[in-house]
Order: C-alpha cells, then sequence, then structure tokens
C-alpha cells in the first residue's frame, strides 16, 4: 500500500464487504496495517456475520445491521487492547466477514465404483450420487485452520475435503446397515438420515454445520440391472402354466376376430400348441437319475410229499430233488406271491428241470 493509501486510510471509517461473491466464505478486510478507529461504521449486511480477530484469536462478533464501534459494544477488544488504561484508537485488528447464508445444492457423487456384498447377486459395484447443503459457523477451527493468512476463502477449496469424507461415510454406512441391492431404492430415506447423522461430526470439525443431507440416485452395473429385471419380470407372470393359457386365449381371440378362413385357424392352433408346449417346458421338472432295480430275491418252493409240507427249498434244490425222482412233474409246489398249489411242471423256473427227466412209463 502507497503511502496515499496509507493517508485515505486514516480518514476512512466504515467496514463493510461491498462484493460478496457467490463462491466466497469468508472475506478478510483489507485495511492499511489494520488500523481500526472507535466510532467507526460496521456494516453487516443479510447473510453475513463480521468477526474481530486479535492475534489470531476471535474477539467480537457482530450480526447483520449497522454499528458504531465503540468500547460498549466491542468488550472483548476492549479487553485486550486495554482501551479504558490509555490506549488510544486506531487501534490493531483483523475483521473477517463470514457468510451466513445456507449453501444449496452442494453436489456429491462416487468418482469409482463402491463394492457391496449382496446375498442375491453377490459382489456388486454401485455408483451413488446426491446433494447437500451447509453453512459457515464461527469457529476458531474455520479461521485458524483453513483461512489462515488468506484474504479470500472459497467453498470450493472447502468441499473437496468435505467430498471425500462423504464417499468415506457412504461406503461404511452400506456395509454397517447390509441393505440388499434389490432394497436400496425404497432406503434412499433411510440412507440420507444415517448420513447426516454420521456426518455432523465431520462438518462440525471443518466448522460448519450441516442442514441437509439427501441421496439422489444409486445406480447398479448393466448385467446386474438386467437380472433384477428379469427378477420383476418373473414376478409380474406369476404362474407360467396360466400365463401359457391367457397368451394362447388371446391368439384364439384374434384369429376369429380376424377374417382369412382355414390359414388364419390353422395358425391360431399352431400358436396354442406353441404356447402350450413352452408352458411345458418350463414347468417340467428334471428327471431324476436311473437307478438300478433292486436284486432279485431267489424263490423258495414248499413241496407237498405224502400229504405233508416240506421245504422251504432253494432252486438248486429243487432241480436235485426232480433228477433224484423225489419231485416229480405233478407233484405239489406253493411259494410265496402264489395263491394255491399248483404242479411243479406248470411252474416256468421249474418246468426245464423236467426236460432231462423221461416221463413216466404208461
Amino acid at each position: 500500500m502507497g503511502l496515499f493509501d496509507k493517508l485515505r486510510s486514516q480518514f476512512i471509517d466504515i467496514i463493510e464487504w461491498v462484493d460478496p461473491r457467490p463462491d466466497i466464505l469468508v472475506h478478510r478486510f483489507e485495511r492499511y496495517d489494520n488500523e481500526i478507529k472507535m466510532g467507526a461504521k460496521l456494516i453487516v449486511r443479510p447473510g453475513q456475520r463480521a468477526v474481530f480477530v486479535n492475534e489470531g484469536k476471535i474477539a467480537d462478533a457482530f450480526e447483520s445491521g449497522t454499528h458504531t464501534l465503540s468500547t460498549q459494544n466491542m468488550p472483548i477488544i476492549t479487553t485486550l487492547l486495554s482501551l479504558p488504561y490509555g490506549f488510544e484508537s486506531p487501534f490493531k485488528a483483523e475483521v473477517y466477514f463470514i457468510k451466513t447464508t445456507e449453501q444449496l445444492d452442494r453436489k456429491w457423487g462416487t468418482p469409482n465404483p463402491v463394492m457391496l456384498r449382496d446375498a442375491d447377486f453377490g459382489i456388486v459395484r454401485l455408483r451413488a450420487r446426491g446433494n447437500y447443503s451447509y453453512k459457515v459457523g464461527i469457529t476458531e477451527k474455520m479461521i485458524t485452520r483453513f483461512v489462515g493468512a488468506q484474504g479470500d476463502f472459497n467453498c470450493d477449496q472447502l468441499e473437496d475435503q468435505v467430498r471425500v469424507k462423504i464417499i468415506s461415510s457412504f461406503t461404511d454406512c452400506l456395509g454397517e446397515h447390509k441393505i440388499a441391492a434389490l432394497d436400496l431404492a425404497a432406503k434412499y430415506d433411510e440412507i440420507s438420515g444415517f448420513m447426516k447423522e454420521k456426518l455432523n461430526s465431520d462438518f462440525s470439525h471443518f466448522g460448519l454445520n450441516l442442514l441437509t443431507f439427501t441421496l439422489e440416485n444409486i445406480s447398479v452395473p448393466d448385467e446386474v440391472q438386467k437380472a433384477m429385471d428379469q427378477r420383476a419380470s418373473m414376478g409380474a407372470i406369476g404362474n407360467l402354466n396360466n400365463f401359457s393359457q391367457y397368451q394362447a386365449a388371446n391368439a384364439l381371440r384374434d384369429a376369429a376376430q380376424n377374417e382369412g378362413g382355414s390359414g388364419n385357424m390353422m395358425g391360431m392352433m399352431m400358436g396354442a400348441q406353441m404356447a402350450q408346449g413352452v408352458s411345458g417346458a418350463l414347468h417340467q421338472q428334471p428327471a431324476p437319475a436311473a437307478a438300478p432295480p433292486p436284486i432279485p430275491k431267489s424263490t423258495k418252493y414248499f413241496v407237498a410229499v405224502d400229504g405233508k409240507q416240506t421245504g422251504p427249498f432253494e432252486l438248486s434244490e429243487m432241480e436235485s430233488k426232480v433228477k433224484s425222482g423225489e419231485i416229480s412233474r405233478d407233484s405239489l409246489v406253493w411259494a410265496e406271491g402264489m395263491s394255491g398249489w399248483e404242479n411243479a411242471e406248470g411252474r416256468m423256473d421249474l418246468s426245464g428241470f423236467f426236460g432231462s427227466v423221461p416221463p413216466p412209463i404208461p
């Protein structure tokens, strides 16, 4: 600042921020050597707050309005600089104008997909976007940590850090609550509430007050979206057999309404058969794996000899008795499953035993 600016500053007694650009959150009022006269006019416009800082510490704050600076409305500065004890005007202090209006529709989104483990689709990659709003609070953190010696501090410098924290918290939120991919669309409000509660302390750490947080959209990859659409279509169809019959009925109705004779009738019948064939194929259950039949049990026969029941005998034993003459063609035999006694020669599994035995001499 030149000599002329230095001399002019001795006569300037109005402190104000007349050009609040939309992206500026904090503005430092420029005065030569930070000299401020007692009795100067401080003009704070709506949506602003003025804060006096002495040696890096927040002193007095003023809301919107026109204020005449005096020891009465600047008690902290008065105490710090010992004005009642001979400290003469002008005094040195930095004045910061803070924008207090709500910063609306601040965008956030996931630059890279967020991985989610889903019970239905396995590992799913999600993308999300939304908006939030906030305003700046009066805290030493905002001025000492972020503003520092800068004359202006804009929202872009701060929101880059905020978005990184939002994405990290969003990933944690999905992992903690384990919401299925099919249920995400119905949980936007719940997720937004979880995120606002989770981010309140983080925004406070930056010297901000988080006012709203909204999840606008969650998108999944195309292959997962197709799988969801197919599942929704199956649910809408319901019973596939009834659906096929409904299609066949519509085909019959359309064919009856159209003129064209037997050609249309033939097409109608073929369409109905194809619909039934599709229904049958969809409902056909896979054939069970073939199993070997049970091992057959050996038949055991009882033989009537002299009016008495003997046995049971295995087939090998029956063959021996046939060859020895103990059992003849007319011998009565019975086995499990037979309704009554029968001649041995009439049983298929025994008749072959008699082929090598001559019949009785007539």
